[in-house]
This record gives C-alpha cells, structure tokens and sequence, in this order.
C-alpha cells in the first residue's frame, strides 16, 4: 500500500496539512468555501475560477481566500 505524503500550505495566515498534490477545489469544497462569492489568490496570483480543478497543491503554497460583502 502507497503511503500518502503530507504537505503544509497556509490559507489565509493559518498552516493546514492536506494530502500532496490535493485539487484546490476539492479544498475550497471541503472548507464550504462559496466559490462565487470569493477571490481566491495562490502564491500571490489571482486565479481563474474555471481552471481550479486543474491546480494541485504543494508543499508551502499560500492561499488567501478573500470574501466578497456587499453595502450601500
């Protein structure tokens, strides 16, 4: 049996250990994370929300998960 290495990221300031090569949006699925109310930044870029399914994580990636709020 494969033994599944350990990565660390830091989402939002805060470190998290997932699976290596984990899909970000298998990620922002399990957090409940509302994709259309958010910008997702990885590494200090600005992602395209259609091409998360393509993205797996590293060790040390940095995520900032920004929330949307509307006013008036």
């Amino acid at each position: 049996m494969k033994k599944i290495k350990k990565i660390k990221i830091k989402i939002n300031g805060k470190f998290k250990i997932v699976n290596d090569n984990f899909e970000l949006q298998s990620l922002i699925s399990k957090l409940k994370i509302p994709i259309k109310k958010v910008a997702i930044e990885l590494n200090h870029e600005i992602l395209d929300k259609k091409k998360l399914n393509k993205i797996k994580l590293k060790e040390n990636d940095e995520l900032e998960i920004v929330h949307f709020i509307g006013g008036g």
